[in-house]
């Protein structure tokens, strides 16, 4: 299965930001959409970094709330990881392991046009697999 399978099932939906926001924002951000990371895209409409959970987690751990006030750009991921849609999920789920993140923005000629998770990859994976298993128990039927 690949990236572009994903996103035609779960959407092309991308929460963005600009990299100045102030944290808290993105707090609130991250909140009001029941999601991970956001994407922070500079002026021209590229990619300047993403700014997940876990960096949040970070900034307050070592600037306390202070670090609400500070632009995202402070605390965000700056080597982001991206994908294309002809990737599989294979490929996906192995980069994300190896960097042990769990959101890689999909981007095609250098625009981002979605995000998947680790979550939408894992599910994506046990979906095949599920399949593949339903698919030999019926040809063990019928042999």
């Amino acid at each position: 299965m690949t990236v572009q399978a994903i996103l035609a099932r779960k959407g092309r939906q991308v929460v963005t930001m600009g990299p100045k926001q102030p944290l808290r924002e993105v707090c609130e951000t991250l909140a009001e959409h029941k999601i991970g990371a956001v994407v922070l895209i500079d002026a021209h409409g590229r990619i300047a970094g993403i700014m997940s959970e876990r960096d949040i987690v970070r900034a307050l751990a070592t600037e306390g709330a202070a670090a609400l006030d500070r632009p995202a750009d402070a605390y965000m991921s700056t080597k982001v990881v991206t994908c294309a849609e002809s990737e599989t999920t294979d490929q996906v789920m192995a980069r994300m392991t190896t960097g042990r993140f769990r959101h890689m923005p999909v981007v095609r000629e250098d625009r981002l046009i979605g995000v998947v998770s680790i979550g939408d990859v894992v599910a994506r994976r046990i979906e095949l697999a599920e399949r593949e298993a339903a698919e030999m128990r019926a040809y063990i039927a019928t042999a």
